[in-house]
């Protein structure tokens, strides 16, 4: 969920603003699959780390965390100034320690029955379904209606994210969200972060120049990870009810 800020800021510098960088997508479209091969990488590292020491992933899963979020804003820094040469390897860092982090849940995905490794791959065919479908609207979309829209998305997320980090803080309490809530949630996550797919394609080419590419990757590449997640979520949730 750390992208939500940049959301929010990308949307406030696109209000208002012709193209500013055109082919900046076009650019940033190989280094967010890149970051999303590298991500798979971390994934199972990490699964392999969970299956054969447990206890040390853990540690680890904390370590792999507080650096992802350190890196987050360096990278975002480093990348808004075109410094591309060395955005560039902190970015392919950042993406294996997401995937790294990203391991637990993929783990608990493919131990719950009716989800395995189909469930994986039904999340990662729906990311691919909405980046082609989000590609044709969001290029295409008027100032009004794309306006419209992030402002609604980014509405959403603030909730979402005060919603996300309200499970965070009672789950340390031993109160665990109920299935049917878990649902709920999990599903607004996916149509939330399908509009951000969307809402990329419109805010991005008015927000950051073509020399930006790798802000734009890293937005991108956040999209995409995050409604990898919550389907995910969906998919386990949905099976643990029946």
């Amino acid at each position: 969920m750390s992208n939500t800020s940049n959301f929010r800021e990308a949307i406030d510098n696109a209000r208002g603003q012709s193209l500013v960088g055109p082919q900046v997508i076009a650019k940033a479209l190989p280094f967010v699959g890149g970051g999303l091969i590298l991500t798979a990488l971390g994934t199972y590292g990490g699964l392999n780390v969970l299956q054969t020491n447990p206890g040390m992933f853990m540690t680890t899963f904390w370590g792999a965390l507080i650096l992802e979020l350190v890196l987050f804003f360096i990278v975002r820094g480093v990348a808004e100034k075109a410094n591309n040469s060395v955005a560039l390897p902190l970015l392919a860092t950042y993406s294996l320690l997401s995937g790294y982090t990203l391991s637990g849940l993929v783990y608990v995905a493919l131990s719950t029955q009716g989800v395995g490794i189909e469930g994986v791959g039904i999340a990662a065919l729906g990311c691919g379904v909405t980046f082609i479908a989000a590609r044709q609207i969001g290029s295409n979309i008027s100032d009004e209606d794309g306006m419209a829209l992030t402002q609604t998305v980014q509405l959403g997320l603030i909730a979402l994210v005060v919603v996300i980090l309200s499970q965070f803080v009672l789950s340390f309490f031993g109160i665990y969200t109920p299935t049917w809530l878990e649902i709920g949630i999990s599903g607004i996550g996916v149509l939330l972060f399908c509009g951000c797919a969307v809402v990329d394609f419109y805010v991005l080419p008015r927000t950051y120049r073509n020399n930006q590419y790798l802000s734009a990757a890293l937005s991108m590449y956040l999209t995409y990870i995050n409604l990898f997640v919550f389907i995910l979520r969906l998919l386990i949730a949905l099976n643990r009810r029946n």
